[in-house]
């Protein structure tokens, strides 16, 4: 069994990027998990997303921006996307997600601030929710330093990610409670020493149940982001023991991952969104798919040894 350390290594070594990149591994294993390099190939995805009665969370990919000009360009797409591209799905429902180091967070924190600013208005004028994603853990003091900035500031159409598996998450929770926050929970996918992050499967599982009770008990609006079937199965009874519907839980789960239990639960009537991610910075999200599904690295090995 590859660990998560041993793939993500894999994964960036030279020769190995250069087999992903090729068109022939692009479309056969990566556009399963990325809907494309355009919003064009995003929209005809999330086309038939709409189309199974599915929510979408669109995301533009890309991270640790070091240059002012690109990151000005990130908000340029976002703002075409929510005035343009979304509006052409009638009916959609839709959120955008955001990640702060695209938008400046490594060149200057009051930079980000304006650059999020922009992107939250646009959206408030769309109708639209934005969420900050979570990154490594040395992003999280300034992602919940600047959502609640942007909450105090007046924005309400402003969410963010939680992950369960860091220590430090349950007094995330508390500081965040007064604002009634919207928060994607999930389990985390970086890599963390253990210090910073549970390391067995069961434990991160366990702090994810005590969260989401908490949370739920709470003035949270909270989405449950997992794939692990077993999990869900807890989540699930966990809710019906707190009185919830299935219509007033929304899960999400990833393009690509899931692909029959999305459709199940959807029948069975739990609200699902599907985080859609496009863009031609797509490889370090994919890289840490391979590194939830190491099948998918073996897939990888197995062209090295094609014509």
């Amino acid at each position: 069994m590859f660990t998560r350390r041993v793939v993500l290594a894999v994964a960036d070594l030279g020769f190995v990027r250069r087999i992903i990149g090729s068109p022939r591994m692009y479309r056969s294993l990566v556009r399963r998990f990325v809907a494309g390099e355009t919003l064009e190939e995003a929209l005809e995805e999330i086309g038939g997303i709409h189309s199974r009665g599915q929510r979408v969370s669109l995301d533009f990919l890309g991270e640790k921006v070091t240059e002012p000009a690109l990151a000005e360009r990130v908000v340029e797409e976002y703002l075409h996307l929510l005035s343009t591209g979304l509006p052409q799905v009638n009916g959609l429902d839709a959120t955008v997600s955001i990640k702060l180091s695209q938008l400046g967070l490594d060149i200057d924190r009051e930079f980000c601030a304006a650059n999020v600013r922009t992107v939250l208005d646009a959206a408030a004028r769309a109708e639209r929710l934005v969420r900050l994603d979570m990154e490594d853990s040395t992003y999280v003091d300034a992602t919940l330093d600047l959502y609640c900035r942007m909450r105090e500031e007046g924005r309400e159409n402003v969410g963010l990610v939680l992950q369960a598996y860091l220590r430090r998450t349950p007094d995330d929770v508390r500081r965040l409670a007064p604002y009634g926050a919207d928060v994607r929970l999930c389990k985390g996918a970086y890599q963390e020493p253990p210090t910073v992050a549970f390391q067995r499967m069961a434990d991160v599982r366990r702090a994810m149940l005590e969260l989401s009770r908490s949370m739920l008990q709470g003035r949270f609006t909270l989405r449950l982001a997992t794939h692990d079937a077993a999990l869900i199965g807890d989540l699930r009874r966990m809710l019906e023991e707190l009185g919830q519907r299935p219509a007033d839980v929304e899960f999400q789960m990833l393009l690509g991952v899931g692909r029959s239990l999305q459709r199940q639960m959807t029948d069975e009537g739990y609200p699902m969104r599907i985080y859609v991610p496009y863009g031609r910075e797509w490889y370090a999200y994919f890289a840490r798919r391979l590194a939830e599904r190491p099948e998918n690295l073996r897939f990888v090995a197995r062209h090295l040894f094609r014509d």
